[in-house]
Formats: structure tokens, C-alpha cells, sequence
């Protein structure tokens, strides 16, 4: 198949973390032909939408690990399958991309389906759960805050539409900057804020569950560092080998025949304790520390269920 990656700069990718890579490796490995740009060379052009990029071998040696072919501009609506995995933040622009390659269907198969990631970020969906999730506020309103902090306590606050850890506070009652970091959220965004219910249980870990078609492949726990809130591998969270629970289990059986339907190929759920307090679907992780941990190949069996849809 003719294979086209949306994605950050390659350059800098950790091969032995991304996720992205690890696709891109196994496609070659299947015979594939591989193509990569980076969104701001999307576009669309009397009718096509085009991409500007480049042909791309990737090997896993380290800073030797991709060569690009000759530059050009290509219309993906020739391409069999093309990758959305360009990171959050979830803005307008990452919005715009959606449109672009919804555009596709349904000659070309978009991974994960855009409509859906357009319709479904990560911190929204779990909303369609709300016994599967901690107590949660939606809110810009500093006062449905304050009144959601009163009645739960220690609390976590995050931009809705941010990723890999940034922006997020833990406010335990005796905190007193609540007012603070609501005035400095919203005097450079117009988005809302997301405010959960504390949950001791990340001090333990925030499991990382990777579905491929709806189905449970297996889990990764991640640690946060001494001295942090955040588990998320981008600041420090350390990876280690986790078994699925029955909760886990409950929990992905309850979502993934959504995932399933919606085209949501390769999802990473993110579950504290007994709790679901994410479902990523724009750019999850964690593949390669699947692998590591117990063979499991989930590039391969998102591969396999590419390949299916396209038969």
C-alpha cells in the first residue's frame, strides 16, 4: 500500500519511544511504500488535498534512523492509508488538518478517522462515561470551579485541550491559587478549563491501556517522578511492565465497541485506580514500551486491522 505520515519533524523523534516510528517500521517491514510531511504542508488545491514532502526510509539506528527521497508535492487521495499523528496541542490548526483529510474518504483510509478525532478529543469522549470517570467540571467560570473545589476537595486543573502533562496542577484545599492560575489560563486562551477530583491512586501510577480496533492489547504502567503529580513520560514519568485489571477490562469493554465504530484505530485510554480519566485519540503512545514489556507487537496488530478495513 502507499502509506503517507502526518506528523512532527522526524528528525528529532526517540526511536526507541515513538510510537510514530515504530508504525513506520513496521509498514516497510510489510512491503509498504512510505511517504512523510509535516502538517503545515497540508493543503488544499483546486479539489485535491496535496501534501508537500518527501518518499522516507526509516532503520533503527540511532542518529541514522530515517532518509528522505526527493522533495514533491503529492495528491493523497492517491495514497491506500494516511496517518494523523501529528502531537496536540488540539488548537484550530490541529482542527483544520481534520477537515483537510476528511476530505479523503472514501478512497483514502485516515487513521485514526478525523471526523471522529475532530468530534472526540481525548478529555470530551470520557464524558459519553460518566460512571466510568472521577467527579468532573467543564468550566471557564471561575465560580464553577470554586463551587466543584468546595464539594471534592483537592482537585486537578488542566487546559482542556492540552497534552503530555503541561499546564497541570494539583490544588489541594489548603492551596490558595486557584484564583491565580485561573486568571493566567484565561487571560491567553478563550478555551475552558477541565477540573477533576483528585485521585490518591496516581502516586501508584496512571495505567496507559492500548486498544487497536476497540480490542485491549495490553498495558503500560506509568510512575510519576518523586515530588510530582504527573505520570506523563514527557516529564519525567517512568514506564514499567502492568498487567490489565478486570476493571481495566470492564472499562475497555464498555468503550471499545465505540472506538470500533467510529474508526478509532489506535486509542490509548488512560485509567487511575478504578477511574478512566482520559481516551487519546489524536496521537496516544506507548508501543514501544509494550513491546519491551512483554512482546506484545501492537504496531503489528494495528497493522493487521488496517490492512483489513482496506480489504
Amino acid at each position: 500500500m502507499k502509506v503517507a505520515f502526518q506528523m512532527d519533524p522526524i528528525g528529532p523523534v526517540d526511536i526507541e519511544a515513538d510510537s510514530t516510528f515504530r508504525l513506520a517500521l513496521e509498514a516497510q517491514k510489510r512491503g509498504h511504500e512510505l511517504f512523510y510531511y509535516t502538517p503545515e504542508r497540508l493543503a488544499y488545491e483546486d479539489g485535491r488535498v496535496t501534501a508537500h514532502g518527501w518518499p522516507l526510509h526509516v532503520q533503527r539506528v540511532l542518529g541514522d534512523h530515517f532518509s528522505l527521497g526527493e522533495e514533491k508535492t503529492v495528491d493523497l487521495g492517491d495514497f491506500d492509508v494516511v496517518w494523523l499523528r501529528q502531537d496536540p496541542p488540539f488548537d484550530m490548526f490541529y482542527i483544520t488538518t481534520t477537515h483537510l483529510l476528511q476530505r479523503l474518504a472514501p478512497g483514502t483510509l485516515v487513521v485514526n478517522d478525523p471526523f471522529w478525532v475532530r468530534n472526540y478529543p481525548e478529555k470530551l469522549l470520557i464524558l459519553d462515561f460518566p460512571d466510568l470517570m472521577p467527579p468532573t467540571a467543564i468550566a471557564r467560570d471561575i465560580g464553577t470551579i470554586r463551587d466543584f473545589r468546595a464539594r471534592h476537595g483537592d482537585v486537578i486543573l488542566k487546559p482542556l485541550y492540552g497534552n503530555g502533562g503541561a499546564g497541570v496542577f494539583h490544588l489541594p484545599e489548603s492551596d490558595r491559587n486557584l484564583a491565580s492560575l485561573h486568571e493566567m489560563f484565561t487571560g491567553f486562551s478563550r478555551e475552558p478549563l477541565i477540573v477533576q477530583k483528585y485521585l490518591s491512586d496516581v502516586s501508584r501510577g496512571d495505567k496507559r491501556v492500548i486498544l487497536v480496533d476497540g480490542t485491549p492489547i495490553g498495558a503500560i504502567n506509568r510512575v510519576p517522578a518523586v515530588g510530582e503529580t504527573r505520570s506523563n513520560m514527557h516529564v519525567g514519568g517512568r514506564a514499567e511492565k502492568v498487567e490489565m485489571t478486570a476493571r481495566d477490562r470492564e472499562i475497555c469493554d464498555r468503550i471499545g465497541p465505540l472506538l470500533r465504530e467510529k474508526g478509532q484505530v489506535f486509542v490509548g485510554i488512560d485509567v487511575i485506580g478504578d477511574y478512566l480519566t482520559e481516551i487519546n485519540v489524536t496521537s496516544p503512545t506507548g508501543l514501544q514500551e509494550l513491546e519491551r514489556f512483554d512482546g506484545t507487537n501492537g504496531a503489528g496488530l494495528i497493522w493487521d486491522a488496517i490492512e483489513a478495513r482496506r480489504r
